[in-house]
């Protein structure tokens, strides 16, 4: 699970995200996480920022 940011015009509020589900990430100039149920998410972090949490996700799973 990793947390993340909404890209909202009106207020940015987080959100925690199942990270098994990505199946793409996307810069074009906004980020945006398509899942593999088609849902999607427009979020603030860059995609080498949601590739760090993920990373670091798995680590903190496998790395014990």
């Amino acid at each position: 699970m990793i947390k993340l940011t909404k890209l909202n015009r009106s207020n940015n509020e987080t959100f925690i995200l199942n990270c098994e589900l990505i199946e793409t990430v996307e810069e074009r100039p906004d980020t945006t996480i398509h899942l593999i149920n088609g849902k999607h998410f427009v979020v603030a972090e860059s995609s080498a920022e949601v590739i760090s949490k993920v990373i670091a996700f798995k680590r903190s799973i496998y790395c014990k």
